[in-house]
């Protein structure tokens, strides 16, 4: 008598989130609020020869969500948030601006040595809205499902398509559609906010009530040094001058003082100048050197031999070079050591290394912890796989932007308000390009008065610097209050 074999079925994945309560006091408030953390299985709908056979799971994102005990969901606002990278888990907006616990990392001079901590944060934006923060696929513990591709999941509009559809899923599971709704991002999580800003109106009617744009780059032009395209060489000059006053490089000059003049000159001669060409007489080309040279720090020597154009990786192993220091891209408050100083580009980012331990660090250790989410993945703070590969296919013979969709979202919605933060120092996303890009907008005039700026002392994280992050918290907070229309 012949056995009868039995058919394995595949695990099916399933939601894995856990719930705990908790409490911290914001300014002589007490506030008791929920934490979830975990998760959440994101499903595609199959068609096969146009019959629909269910849905097939596709991904499993990690998100935390803090929701106040006891409050209106009609009237208290949520905000959705997540880093950048692409290839970056959320754990930076996270753990240092917006969530109720922070990492103490110290800052420039006084960096917290290992194994780092962990306290209350007393300016969390919990005070004013719930949070949800969003690890992307490859980020933090979120992964593709079983037999499915993490590549499909690193490019532009995959990765729009999943937050977007986590953010409707929380929603609607949550029963918060009629609640004031914003949307955070950091660097290249500013690019994926106005997209998704454009996406939740057009595939789920779901519009917003305010965007939060941090270290903004809504297109990539502003940012790019290539051959015969010179509008980033410009844009990032304020910039430089900003770090090297910083490093001491302009004596006495306020910085306020030292920024009107390079913006002054970025936005008029000095375009002017690399535009000319081999058309520039010799007095224009000395005069565009000596000027270039006094407001970056560097020699007149190497201005010249760079015609008159600085590159960004190429300033930060330059400016400092004499002292054998590097400066950090990220944030150009940070210095450091490389390996040799004959280099044309630095072999590190000091201010990466300055963080990363502790955020990681802090991480990891509350998940499991305070949170109680257990998973034997490691958390990746970076993916590498996801950043070197990213694809923008959408884009293919054209710079990469969503600065069109920012404008359809606020056209369409003219009750959408937007939040910009830069820091003087932030070498990946200068504040001029983003200044830049919100100028030329195509929205009506009117409009423009739904968008407002906040400038720091700090770098592309600004909350490091403990001022910033005291003033960034209550910039954003008062943000949410005024645009949360209840």
């Amino acid at each position: 008598m012949s056995e009868e074999k039995t058919e394995e079925k595949p695990e099916t994945p399933a939601d894995d989130l856990v719930t705990t309560q908790h409490s911290i006091t914001v300014k002589g408030r007490e506030l008791n609020y929920t934490a979830v953390t975990g998760r959440v299985v994101l499903k595609e709908e199959v068609l096969k020869d146009g019959v629909f056979e269910g849905h097939k799971p596709k991904a499993e994102v990690f998100l935390t969500a803090y929701t106040l005990d006891g409050a209106d969901p009609l009237k208290r606002p949520v905000t959705f948030a997540f880093n950048g990278g692409p290839g970056s888990a959320s754990l930076w907006l996270h753990m240092g601006l917006l969530g109720p616990r922070k990492v103490l990392s110290g800052d420039v001079g006084n960096l917290t040595a290992p194994p780092y901590g962990i306290a209350d944060n007393e300016e969390s934006l919990l005070a004013e809205s719930d949070l949800v923060f969003i690890d992307p696929v490859s980020t933090g513990f979120s992964r593709a499902a079983k037999g499915e591709k993490p590549a499909n999941y690193h490019g532009y509009q995959p990765d729009i398509d999943s937050i977007a559809e986590i953010i409707r899923l929380w929603t609607s599971r949550n029963g918060r559609w009629m609640s004031p709704k914003f949307i955070c991002g950091e660097s290249y999580g500013t690019l994926r906010a106005a997209g998704l800003a454009e996406q939740l109106q057009k595939k789920y009617g779901m519009y917003v009530n305010g965007l939060m744009l941090i270290s903004s780059v809504l297109d990539f032009a502003t940012l790019e040094f290539n051959e015969g395209h010179d509008l980033g060489y410009t844009l990032y000059l304020p910039t430089y001058a900003a770090i090297a006053h910083y490093h001491g490089l302009h004596g006495d000059r306020p910085l306020k003082e030292v920024l009107a003049e390079a913006e002054e000159f970025a936005a008029r001669d000095y375009p002017y100048a690399l535009a000319r060409g081999n058309r520039l007489s010799d007095v224009e080309r000395a005069a565009t050197i000596e000027k270039l040279a006094r407001l970056t720090g560097l020699t007149e020597e190497y201005v010249d031999a760079v015609d008159l154009r600085i590159e960004h990786i190429r300033f930060f192993t330059e400016l400092l070079r004499r002292d054998r220091k590097t400066v950090g891209r990220l944030d150009g408050r940070f210095t450091g050591w490389d390996k040799d100083y004959g280099r044309e580009e630095i072999s590190a980012d000091p201010s990466i290394d300055a963080i990363l331990g502790p955020y990681s660090a802090v991480i990891n250790h509350y998940l499991h912890a305070e949170l109680g989410y257990s998973n034997d993945l490691p958390y990746e703070t970076l993916a590498w796989s996801a950043i070197e590969k990213w694809s923008y296919k959408e884009f293919e013979g054209r710079h990469v932007t969503t600065a069109g969709k920012l404008s359809a979202a606020m056209r369409a919605n003219p009750h959408l308000k937007v939040h910009v933060a830069f820091g003087w120092y932030d070498g990946a996303t200068p504040y001029f390009a983003a200044e830049h890009l919100i100028a030329h907008l195509q929205i009506p005039k009117e409009l423009t008065a739904n968008i407002e700026s906040a400038y720091y002392p700090a770098g592309h994280m600004m909350y490091v610097h403990e001022p910033s992050r005291i003033q960034q918290s209550e910039d954003l907070a008062a943000f949410v209050r005024n645009s949360s229309n209840t």
